[in-house]
């Protein structure tokens, strides 16, 4: 199946960068009015303001860039605050690898901004692009339709009120209903939601409106930006094909810190999972599909233990009908080919050996004087599949050592022909009466090798491709497979040996395809048996973990029906579970009692 990376705060362990701090280069003084007073209706008065100091050197009085993504739980009141009197201010996280974006949450102790945009990048800064405009007039200040008037506009005013005047918040969410992805890894969904920087433009601060009231102090003590919390909601992006990620680029280990670098899995490499692994290019690589699950894996190049990787080659590809297009890389074992399924020149295939043998090619063993090296290729000393050696003319033997019956005197120039009615003594060339001496056959320069030379028969060029089942089952090739086998309510045995942690009888509300994994939204009616996590007769959901199980959608839950369900759990997340091993079957009385004898009385 597609795999997905938890998701986490993008903003833990890592510092932002703003334009201002205050006290950066001397002590400050700036005004506030106290929370408790804020937070109550702004028409019964601030109260009076507390006025304090600000310097980036001294520990107690500075409020840093990083005071923002600090443990929100651990530091509470901690924050950062701008220079006074700025009206542009930027807020910039850069992080070190491509990331998975699913919202954004901004605390202020400040008023909030009347206007400002959040961007990102997705080239490290080099270009950004806008995620959304706040306005409190989004038509006045960036000319665009407010969307709570007209959905789906990129602009909107939910978040740009003075009131409250401390701890109003800022939300962005990357999938609204407005932005609707069915697969999370398409094209369309890694540029809504990928991204290497983000950032905050700031452009236009407003006062609480209860200021004024007989102030004594000097307003521009009051006119700052300042943010408790920024929480960036996401993960690493790994292409459907990893689950968790480890540090990428960076040294130490910090709690809870979200890491970019993915641990692949699908046979795929790469800190995004963006490609095949070396020894698996034999068809092109694609992200997981988050819609169907699919896994999308990388098939491995049939090389034949006679390589360390392979690439794709699209001619390959199409030559073979979109079958298989890789191609190994610097074939070892004095082997050649595009899948490493041929002797180099000068050796040949040692029949006796498997394919995958590292000695599967042996050298030509050919006697110089005797063999010819004006072949049709000069370095094919033998024949590749045989072995036998390519003789000079008189010249016979596997391996050219001695001359062919008809000829005499073995030497640099081949045999010569007998002068002889029949054969004659190879040394002398003295005629002989009998045919006793062995017969060879010579091989002419280009020629085919004689049946008679224990040559296997009838092999066909498939099978010198070493066409052997090293390449495993594929699904694609074999739909057949693909089938909805549910489990049977079989012996009191087989029941037991299951070890179900769950037996519920439970109506089927509504079934939900959530783009990698599925929801089933289910009544409770009746409790058989519960495991670690707690079963009330009320709605919930159950997880199908085979919801596209190759295509096919295992097992078959029908909203409106009510099924005897018996399964797992995950007690770490408190989630009932339904795979191919769980038994659902459309519920009948005597079912219920027939299992429910089983649990009282046969599973001890």
């Amino acid at each position: 199946r597609s795999c997905n990376p938890p998701v986490g705060n993008l903003a833990t362990g890592r510092t932002p960068v703003t334009l201002t701090t205050c006290g950066q280069n001397s002590t400050e003084l700036y005004c506030f009015y106290p929370d408790q007073n804020l937070l109550h209706q702004v028409s019964h008065g601030c109260g009076l303001p507390r006025c304090t100091k600000c310097n980036a050197n001294q520990p107690d009085n500075s409020h840093l860039p990083a005071d923002m993504t600090d443990d929100f739980f651990a530091n509470p009141v901690s924050w950062w605050q701008s220079a006074q009197g700025v009206h542009r201010e930027e807020i910039r996280l850069d992080f070190e690898t491509e990331f998975y974006l699913t919202h954004v949450i901004a605390v202020f102790k400040s008023p909030r901004p009347a206007a400002m945009v959040l961007e990102r990048s997705q080239d490290y800064g080099q270009t950004w692009r806008p995620y959304k405009y706040f306005s409190v007039n989004c038509t006045a200040t960036f000319g665009l339709q407010d969307d709570l008037i007209e959905e789906g506009s990129m602009c909107t005013s939910r978040y740009s009120d003075a009131v409250p005047c401390t701890r109003g918040e800022v939300i962005y969410r990357a999938l609204s209903p407005a932005n609707k992805i069915e697969d999370p890894y398409s094209p369309e969904a890694q540029d809504l939601l990928k991204l290497t920087n983000l950032r905050f433009l700031l452009l236009k601060r407003q006062e609480c409106p209860c200021r004024g009231s007989g102030l004594v102090e000097k307003p521009q003590r009051f006119a700052h930006y300042a943010i408790y919390d920024l929480i960036i909601r996401g993960s690493c992006f790994c292409n459907g094909h990893a689950e968790e990620c480890e540090l990428a680029n960076r040294t130490g280990v910090m709690e809870n810190v979200v890491h970019g670098k993915c641990v692949c899995r699908h046979n795929t490499a790469g800190d995004h999972c963006e490609k095949c692994a070396p020894l698996y290019n034999d068809q092109p690589w694609k992200p997981g599909d988050g819609k169907t699950g699919a896994p999308n894996e990388c098939r491995k190049c049939r090389c034949h233990n006679h390589a360390d990787s392979c690439h794709f080659d699209l001619s390959v590809w199409l030559a073979s009908g979109k079958r298989s297009g890789g191609v190994c890389d610097n074939c070892k074992h004095n082997t050649e080919g595009h899948r490493c399924q041929r002797c180099k020149p000068g050796y040949y295939r040692d029949r006796g050996k498997p394919t995958s043998s590292s000695e599967v090619c042996k050298p030509c063993a050919c006697q110089p004087m005797g063999s010819a090296n004006a072949t049709f290729s000069r370095s094919w000393r033998c024949h590749p599949k045989t072995g036998f050696c390519y003789c000079k003319p008189g010249v016979a033997g596997p391996h050219c050592d001695r001359c062919l019956m008809g000829y005499w005197g073995f030497g640099e120039n081949g045999c010569r022909p007998c002068d002889c009615a029949r054969d004659c003594d190879q040394r002398t060339g003295n005629c002989l009466d009998g045919y006793d001496n062995e017969p060879f056959f010579n091989i002419p320069i280009g020629g085919q090798i004689p049946d008679l030379a224990q040559k296997p028969m009838n092999e066909s060029e498939e099978e010198w491709k070493w066409n052997d089942h090293e390449q495993g089952f594929s699904a694609l090739r074999h739909p057949e497979k693909c089938v909805c086998k549910e489990k049977v309510l079989g012996s009191v045995a087989d029941f037991c040996q299951m070890k179900y942690a769950y037996v519920i009888k439970a109506r089927i509300l509504s079934a939900h395809d959530k783009g990698t994994h599925a929801e089933v939204v289910v009544k409770v009616k009746k409790v058989l048996k519960s495991g670690k996590v707690k079963i009330a007769r009320s709605n919930r959901s159950i997880y199908p973990e085979s919801w596209t199980n190759r295509g096919c959608t295992c097992p078959i839950l029908n909203p409106g029906t009510d099924y005897l369900i018996a399964g797992q759990e995950d007690s770490r997340t408190s989630k009932l579970l339904v795979n191919m091993n769980s038994l659902v079957k459309p519920w009948k009385a005597y079912l219920g009692k027939q299992v429910s004898d089983i649990l009282r009385t046969g599973c001890k």
